[in-house]
């Protein structure tokens, strides 16, 4: 196969509405190599139709520009987006609806009253959970914080469940939830909405494809249903130091992770940190970063779109608060 015949990766990131939240995706045409084939138009549409308006921004190719609109996707006008990095924009002309860019990487203001202190618990269910704390315990902490409670009771009625009635105890809805699943919905609410910190929806969307492209390409290297977990928990936990403002390696020290969890983390070392690599380079747009990855996990691009549009379509159910088991 000659790289003139090889599928280009698809890189896709989400546009923030006007109070931070991430309200539409944009595919910017414009970055593709200029001798880039034919794009996964299929997937691209799968993608159109998950919910969340889908913007392109216009490359050289009229072919692929009209391909794209064909697909479902709208042409990006450029005085409606302005770009952050530093942090969120207090006053954004009237005409702006989007916002596009790494704000909400930057270190985070210094948290205050009930942002830090619900972050603590949620940092510590998870640390009961990993250790397979009793039910009790978890209870007990899931009780001294309203929000969690509130969402878990939610996630689990919102699942059906096939339990015929609603969830009203926390005890309940651990049961029915599992351990396994617990974790990974405690992982998210780490990053889930907090006062005084207007990352955090974004932050969230972001976790939510790191770690589930994690888990697919686990899954797609042939490892186990166990590694594939430890491979959503590598994608979750990547950005803890960024949540909390902190050396990771800080972070990670009152967590029980496995030592493969740790290196991966903190040196991408093994394969789960190959596989971060495929990740993060896919956050940047580095082609050539991305090829060299990919060649390591022995994947190929087509693989990698196919991850990707998954793991979009399940950030999309994360953030409407649906996402349950994913099936993997």
């Amino acid at each position: 196969m000659t790289a003139s015949t090889v599928t280009p990766p698809v890189f896709v990131h989400a546009l923030a509405d006007r109070n931070g939240s991430p309200a539409a995706l944009l595919f910017d045409a414009a970055r593709l190599p200029a001798t880039a084939p034919a794009l996964p138009m299929n997937l691209l549409e799968e993608l159109a139709g998950g919910g969340m308006p889908c913007y392109y921004r216009a490359g050289a190719s009229a072919v692929i520009n009209d391909a794209l609109q064909q697909a479902g996707w709208k042409a990006l006008p450029e005085d409606k987006v302005q770009r952050a990095d530093l942090q969120l924009p207090k006053d954004l002309p009237p005409g702006v609806n989007w916002i596009e860019g790494g704000w909400f990487m930057a270190p985070p203001s210094k948290p205050v009253g009930n942002q830090a202190a619900s972050r603590a618990l949620a940092l510590q269910l998870v640390q009961l959970v990993a250790a397979d704390a009793d039910t009790h315990e978890i209870e007990a902490l899931l009780r001294q914080d309203p929000t969690l409670s509130y969402h878990l009771l939610r996630l689990v009625n919102s699942l059906g469940m096939g339990t015929g009635r609603r969830v009203t105890s926390f005890s309940q809805a651990i049961l029915i939830l599992g351990r396994s699943q617990l974790r990974r919905w405690l992982n998210l609410m780490l990053f889930s909405s907090r006062e005084n910190d207007q990352r955090s929806a974004m932050l969230l969307a972001r976790v939510a494809v790191r770690a589930r492209s994690m888990e697919l390409l686990s899954k797609a290297v042939g490892e186990d249903k166990h590694h594939q977990e430890q491979a959503f928990m590598v994608g979750m936990f990547s950005l803890l130091g960024v949540l909390f403002g902190m050396p990771l390696e800080d972070v990670l020290k009152p967590l029980a992770v496995s030592e493969s969890v740790q290196q991966a983390l903190l040196s991408h070392a093994g394969e789960m940190g190959q596989l971060l690599c495929v990740v993060e380079s896919a956050e940047q747009e580095d082609y050539e970063c991305l090829a060299g990855c990919l060649q390591a996990a022995q994947l190929d691009s087509a693989i990698f779109n196919r991850i990707a549009i998954d793991a979009w379509l399940w950030m999309q159910d994360v953030v409407a608060g649906k996402a349950g088991n994913p099936h993997a």
